[in-house]
């Protein structure tokens, strides 16, 4: 019997992809393209997402890709983007203002000056989602304070996945992947909230809220033309990248994943949350995973910045006469320093305070400032992994680690011997694409449920175990 394929489309703040993913969850091809913001022709050094360029893109990537593989093969399609965005649209789904990006600083202030409307401890019992100026909720009262005319005409709200999922079928859908990242959803009932929807002054017009796996519609004839496919294959709901990279990467229940790059985002599947004060104030945040039932918590901070940072001001010499092979000499210098780095200690959290780096001397070598560095980021896993911990009420025995930073072999011992667990490094590279390929094969039928789905593919690990160094 002749294998099947679903076609994921994946709209990243860097790439657009179109990726065909088969039973089994192999890569069959694959085709990208660069994405990139452009200006609101609406609101001066505003950014949004240009949605018509990005559909003609995931068009361009789609007929390259069924030019590598049987078209027939195709048992589904669905889309994955990153949170928070999306817009106000007509009856027909049209869009009544542009998809503002999650990069436009506009909504700084409305974040800032919350409690207009409403408390931001209360906002985060509601909905557990921490503070980001990004939030749906902030747009939202933006779009109301300066564009009310916007919010009047609204039909209903559409996340940006599923601004693709209505091109593709005609149908206003809304996934609850997507949702849970608003800060307008009750965690608790996986709902939006009359509540906060009220305080803010927003009529609860977000069309009707689907779980991941879910059929939303069939490929239209009109879509199909563009895309050079067939009509009638069904579109499934997957939706958030970051909830489907977590199941991608074979992260069970009480499992943590670490995605490692500019930042690091620490996330585990759990079935308890905890909404206090004390999270609230360490910014934990938590997002409905895909699987009802289990939320996704986590923390993040930023990480390879910070070892950038290094690389500018202490390898630029060897950025430019060995390019492309700075961090193997910076780790190869941090290797030979003794753990605890000479008592040297670098503070990473350059995001939020002024980072600094004490105990320096004039015997003080970069490789040692590097280590350094390294032990810290470690040391805020550790710590952020325990306040996971005790929100979800477990006990990790492990931690996966994807991402850029999953290849720095050094980093990864010092993570294991820090936390005293091991440290798994996936063989999956596209964890966020086969994460929605699950969910597809699901609704295509192929598989009756994301368990199911999720053992019927080849999840392997490297592993790293805490030793003596």
């Amino acid at each position: 019997m002749r294998e099947k394929n679903v076609l994921v489309l994946d709209c990243g703040a860097t790439n657009i992809r179109a990726v065909a993913v088969t039973e089994k969850g192999e890569i069959a091809a694959f085709h990208s393209m660069p994405n990139n913001t452009q200006p609101d022709p609406n609101y001066k050094q505003g950014l949004i997402w240009d949605i018509d360029e990005i559909w003609n893109k995931f068009a361009t990537c789609i007929r390259k890709v069924i030019s590598m593989i049987d078209p027939s093969s195709i048992a589904a399609i669905t889309v994955t983007t990153f949170g928070v965005n999306g817009a106000p649209v007509d009856q027909e789904g049209k869009l009544l203002y542009p998809v503002i990006s999650w990069q436009c600083q506009r909504t700084v202030p409305i974040m800032e000056n919350i409690q207009k409307y409403i408390p931001p401890e209360r906002l985060y019992a509601i909905t557990g989602v921490t503070r980001f100026s990004f939030n749906t909720i902030n747009t939202l009262i933006w779009l109301k304070e300066n564009q009310p005319d916007t919010i009047d005409k609204m039909h209903a709200y559409l996340f940006i996945s599923s601004i693709f999922v209505k091109k593709l079928t005609g149908q206003l859908v809304n996934d609850l992947t997507m949702a849970g990242t608003s800060m307008l959803t009750d965690i608790k009932n996986r709902k939006f909230s009359k509540e906060i929807l009220s305080a803010i002054g927003i009529p609860d017009k977000f069309s009707e809220l689907a779980e991941a796996g879910t059929v939303a519609g069939s490929l239209t004839s009109a879509a199909a033309s563009e895309l050079d496919l067939t009509p009638g294959i069904p579109v499934i709901l997957s939706g958030h990248d970051t909830q489907f990279a977590l199941i991608g990467s074979g992260a069970g229940e009480n499992e943590a994943v670490l995605s490692s790059g500019t930042w690091e985002i620490l996330m585990t599947r759990t079935r308890k949350i905890d909404t206090s004060r004390k999270m609230f104030e360490a910014g934990v945040t938590n997002e409905l995973d895909a699987v009802p039932g289990l939320y996704n918590t986590g923390l993040q901070w930023i990480a390879s910045g910070v070892l950038e940072w290094i690389k500018r001001s202490f390898y630029s010499n060897e950025e430019k006469t060995i390019p492309g092979k700075v961090y193997g000499l910076m780790i190869d210098e941090a290797e030979r320093i003794k753990p605890g780095s000479g008592g040297l200690k670098v503070a990473t959290d350059f995001s939020v305070n002024n980072g600094s780096i004490s105990g320096i001397g004039i015997h003080t070598s970069r490789g040692q400032i590097y280590r350094a560095a390294l032990e810290a980021m470690s040391e805020k896993t550790k710590q952020s992994l325990a306040l996971l911990q005790e929100a979800g009420k477990f006990k990790a025995d492990s931690l996966i680690v994807v991402g850029g930073g999953s290849k720095n072999k050094l980093w990864n011992q010092i993570r294991a011997n820090t936390l005293g667990i091991p440290v798994k490094l996936t063989t999956q590279t596209e964890t966020t694409v086969l994460g929605a390929a699950i969910f597809a094969l699901i609704g295509a039928g192929v598989y009756n449920s994301a368990g199911e789905s999720s053992n019927a593919i080849s999840h392997s690990y490297d592993f790293v175990y805490p030793a003596i160094m």
